[in-house]
């Protein structure tokens, strides 16, 4: 069999899909085969093998397994019976195989993980020899077994084990590792792979510590113990010899990348270690601020010769995801240093340090501060590689401008750092050091736009809180400043057209008598210079300035800020415009700066013509798409506010532009360049005065109605039914006037069709999640009189497309259709539902569907006002005591699982949650409860803000009370994160003052009529007590 699936896999690597796609077929096919995986683990065991075909194989083993081995894996598709014999069997030859000391990575690799998916749920009720044959393999095993088996091992602690599986092997698990890390035999890589093995503990003991605090916390004290003197040890190694890239591997005891590695791993785990536990090393944190301190300052130099003097490539891993270049080390120092400076201990030596130093002039000489400023500066410089980068591409240095990138860096590192330092006199230092290299005349370029960078990052950290930049410090820098706007070197040139924006702009420095000067200047260098780097950096600092200068002054710069901008697009290649998000970004903010200036202006020149033209280059990118929106609302609502005939004269000339741009994106199919252009009409519409100038809705309606009747994008759907909607708000009397050249049709008719096949089955639920405000809006625009009949259909319909709704926010769109009405005429909506029929497994009456979807998806309403109106709607059905509701079973509370486990996706498909059933009045009296209880108003912390706010234990008093960083690499954090992406979870769900005064009012007056009384007896005891105190407060 061997020989069919090598030759199955040898297709699956061939570039023909079709091929390829009839192999991956042919293999699912084998899944039944019992010497299907046996094969598979053989063909990746032979060395002779070449070796994409052995990754291949374990890549398909992987899918097997995951698909196949057992239902507690979320991929699990079942169908397929794995026997005990073969499982055994397949166990035990992919962990000798992953264990083997094969000399390919890629193949252990694959392998390991493979393993630990088993593991996770084999382990050790299936697989009990595991962890004691991995452990009892560590000591006679050679440099490659032992790095087998620590990549087993540490896939396992990071993906294999739950807490339960973790609790049990943790000490015998921990202390072969720090055998493995202290042992000088053995290779510097495997040291560093247990030392990555012990960081990933922590996140399993974080776990383990909500739980049981005191055991863990021994534990983590005695490994800490233990540690620690290690890691400093391993930190005060000195670097060896700098490498050529060439002689870069890990060949020898005292190798570079070795070394390297070894001290990376060492600070991940430190700075782990203190983000999680700081208690753990609060007696050592003046050592390791010290030892982190040398190391920095140590590293410098051979940093700056491999990647700022030299182009050694940088951001390097190994197979094994070991970060093994300098510039990663010193990332990790920088980072863990920025961590200390949170400790209230390192803070009161430093201040200590500091008294009695300061000179005359209060400069101060010779100190940690100004010792500081030269190694930020140094690890800021640029480098060779980004160098290159950035003269190849604007954009590249605009996202690192802007630290919208992913690319982090030590220069990034260094900005984080600045955030930590700015209560002690950087400003001082920083300047006593810029001194020097400006006038030393030995110090390169490089060198001193470092030194402005910093000072960048010290003022922008200065002015986000407010604090006072002293003037006689601002004009001394502003020497230095000017020699950078007059060097022949661009990156400089740019950088002090950059600083100068800033400094000048921050009104304690006393410069805002030169913005005027100084903007001039950028304007002129705009069109003066060569470099495409300095003109972005003077476009971008034009923001400082327009935002600083009076209106009247701005207005001054209005005309020619304009035409800069419209001058460097003309210069650049507008076919990879689109792929300059960033470059894209930074002229939409500056020419909506500028037009702020004075909207009115923008009639007079081609400011919107500009706007425009970007808007069609950025309509795949949603920053540009949400910037050009802004800038375009902001310029409306303007206009609007100066009255109908300025609102009208902006209609006159966007109005062909944009309905224009949606004829090019209906003939190109360009969805992206569509939705753009019907987001500006909407915010055209919603904020047009009554009446709306004359033919705007024979101008925009024929675009939208078709747009809607050929195109499936969600967002153009959206996009254009909010328009029509706010169309009917701002003038229904044009819109029921106007009639469809095409097809005769009237105004009423069309918007009645668009709702018609929104609400049909072809379109699915983000489409059409607009359609209930355009509905609402059109029935109280129109009345129950010019609808006639169409009103009843138009609410069946409503009623039939709930039933099959299912996004959150859609279901709110239609509910609120009954909720609005329901406001002054309850007891006709009810009577209306009661005599509709849906067909259908969610069928029954309408009374039935509307109740159901409304009472379950309440709590999930988002938005003040539909959560006012949602409040009252039901506080007016329930005061109608109708018997029909009684009858009506919905969904109740949620019946809690005691398990701890959690569970996976494939888990909660077999066991879903349950549910109680209760009656309609019941469960109405709940969500209104609910609505009191509130678990995300304003007066109660959300779930983040608890999680990050720690325990109240005194452990963690040695640290500032300060903003916590929040560990991404962390599961736990991790997961949180992603559950926002569950929309019943971000859309924050908060009622306000006077609905809660409201229905504590209704409350009040319920809980004394007989029916409350029987349903008090089915509330919890939360809900009950919350009543009881509710009971005790005045009304507001």
């Amino acid at each position: 069999m061997e020989q069919q699936v090598l030759e199955l896999l040898a297709a699956t690597l061939e570039a023909a899909p079709e091929t390829r796609n009839n192999a991956e077929r042919h293999l699912e096919q084998l899944y039944t085969n019992d010497a299907f995986p046996i094969s598979l683990i053989s063909i990746a065991s032979h060395n002779s093998v070449e070796l994409p075909l052995r990754q291949a194989a374990l890549l398909v083993l992987k899918t097997f397994v995951l698909r196949t081995w057992s239902e507690s894996l979320d991929d699990f598709q079942g169908g397929v019976t794995i026997s005990d014999a073969i499982k055994d069997q397949v166990r035990h030859s992919l962990l000798a195989l992953a264990t083997s000391g094969d000399q390919e990575r890629k193949v252990v690799s694959a392998s390991s993980y493979v393993v630990s998916k088993i593991a996770s749920v084999d382990f050790p009720d299936q697989w009990p020899s595991l962890l004691p044959s991995l452990l009892q393999q560590i000591p006679q095993s050679h440099d490659n077994q032992l790095h087998g088996v620590l990549v087993v091992l540490g896939n396992l602690v990071e993906d294999g084990f739950d807490e339960e599986q973790f609790g049990q092997s943790a000490v015998e698990l921990v202390k072969c590792i720090y055998d493995i890390a202290i042992d000088e035999a053995k290779k510097l890589t495997s040291r560093a792979l247990a030392i990555s093995i012990f960081r990933a503990c922590f996140d399993t003991m974080e776990l383990m510590y909500q739980t049981d605090k005191a055991s863990v916390r021994q534990f983590m004290q005695e490994a800490s113990d233990a540690w620690t003197p290690f890691f400093v040890n391993v930190l005060r190694i000195p670097l060896p010899q700098m490498p050529h890239e060439e002689q870069e591997d890990e060949a020898g005891p005292g190798s570079w990348r070795g070394i390297v590695a070894l001290k990376t791993q060492v600070v991940k785990a430190l700075d782990k270690i203190h983000r999680l536990f700081p208690h753990l090393l609060s007696q050592h944190t003046l050592s390791l601020f010290s030892t982190i301190w040398d190391s920095l300052q140590a590293h410098v130099g051979p940093y700056i010769g491999l990647y700022v003097s030299n182009s050694q490539q940088g951001r390097l891993e190994d197979a094994d995801r070991l970060p093994y270049t300098l510039d990663f080390l010193v990332i990790e120092e920088l980072d863990y240093l920025q961590t200390l400076f949170g400790s209230v201990t390192v803070k009161r030596e430093l201040d200590a340090q500091l008294a009695p130093e300061k000179t005359s002039d209060g400069a101060l000489e010779g100190t940690w501060v100004g010792q500081i400023m030269t190694v930020l500066v140094g690890y800021s410089q640029i480098t060779q590689e980004d160098e290159g980068l950035w003269n190849f591409d604007v954009n590249v240095f605009l996202s690192e401008e802007t630290s919208e990138t992913a690319n982090y860096s030590p220069r990034n590192a260094c900005t984080c750092l600045v955030q930590k330092l700015t209560k002690w006199p950087v400003l001082e230092s920083l300047l006593r050091y810029t001194k020097t290299i400006f006038e030393d005349g030995s110090s390169s370029a490089r060198t001193k736009e470092a030194a402005l960078f910093v000072l960048k990052q010290i003022l922008d950290e200065l002015d986000s809180c407010s604090a006072e930049v002293n003037p006689s410090f601002a004009r001394a820098y502003l020497e230095y400043i000017g020699l950078a706007m007059r060097d022949d070197d661009e990156f400089l040139r740019s950088r002090g057209y950059i600083v100068a924006a800033k400094l000048t702009t921050i009104s304690s420095a006393g410069l805002l008598d030169i913005v005027p000067d100084y903007a001039q200047q950028t304007l002129n260098i705009i069109e003066q210079d060569d470099s495409d780097v300095v003109k972005v950096s003077c476009i971008r600092s034009l923001q400082e300035y327009l935002k600083t200068l009076p209106a009247s002054r701005a207005r001054e710069f209005q005309v020619q800020t304009v035409a800069a901008i419209s001058n460097f697009l003309s210069s650049q290649d507008l076919s990879e415009l689109k792929e300059s998000e960033d470059l894209l970004d930074t002229l939409v903010e500056t020419l909506r700066d500028a037009i702020m200036a004075d909207p009115s202006l923008c009639l007079e020149h081609p400011a919107l013509d500009v706007l425009f033209t970007m808007a069609s280059y950025g309509a795949s990118s949603f920053q540009t798409t949400m910037l050009v929106n802004e800038a375009f609302e902001s310029i409306t609502s303007s206009m609007a506010a100066k009255g109908p005939d300025a609102y009208a004269q902006l209609c006159a000339k966007v109005l062909p532009t944009l309905t224009g741009a949606l004829d090019v994106g209906d003939m190109t199919s360009e969805n992206a360049l569509s939705d753009m252009a019907v987001s500006l009409l909407s915010s055209l519409a919603e904020h047009g005065l009554q009446p709306l100038p004359p033919n705007f809705v024979g101008t925009v309606m024929p675009k939208l109605y078709r747009l809607l009747f050929s195109s499936n994008d969600f967002s153009l759907n959206q996009g254009a039914t909010v328009t029509i909607r706010h169309l009917l708000s701002r003038d229904p009397d044009q819109v029921f006037s106007w009639q469809d050249p095409a097809t005769g049709k009237g105004g009423l008719e069309i918007v009645l069709l668009i709702i018609d096949r929104l609400l049909g089955p072809e379109v699915d639920d983000a489409s059409a999640a607009e359609v209930g405000g355009l509905a609402v809006e059109l029935v109280e625009k129109a009345g129950a009189e010019r609808l006639g009949p169409y009103l009843m259909q138009l609410l069946r319909i409503v009623a039939v497309r709930l039933s099959t709704a299912e996004h959150a926010s859609f279901i709110q769109n239609l509910v609120l259709v009954f909720a609005r009405l329901a406001l002054t005429n309850a007891k006709e909506v009810l009577d209306f539902l009661a005599q509709v029929h849906v067909e259908g497994g969610a069928g029954g009456t309408g009374l039935e569907v509307v109740l159901r979807k409304w009472l379950e998806n309440s709590v999930h309403f988002s938005g003040y006002d539909a959560i006012r109106q949602n409040i009252i709607a039901l506080t007016n059905i329930y005061k109608l005591h109708d018997e029909r509701l009684a009858n009506i079973q919905v969904q109740g509370d949620l019946m809690v699982d005691n398990s701890s486990r959690i569970k996976t996706r494939s888990q909660s498909k077999r066991a879903p949650d349950r549910y109680s059933i209760i009656p309609v009045p019941l469960k109405l009296t709940k969500v209104l409860i609910s609505e009191l209880l509130n678990p995300l108003s304003p007066s109660t912390p959300g779930l983040m803000q608890n999680k990050l706010s720690g325990d109240s234990d005194d452990e963690d008093g040695e640290w500032e009370d300060e903003p916590n960083i929040v560990d991404l690499g962390n599961p736990t954090t991790t997961a949180e994160l992603m559950a926002y992406a569950d929309e019943s979870k971000w859309n924050v769900h908060q009622v306000d003052d006077d609905t809660q005064s409201y229905l504590v009012e209704f409350f009040k007056q319920a809980s004394t009529e007989p029916d409350f009384q029987n349903l008090y007896q089915g509330l919890t005891d939360e809900e009950r007590e919350k009543l009881h105190s509710m009971a005790q407060q005045p009304i507001q």
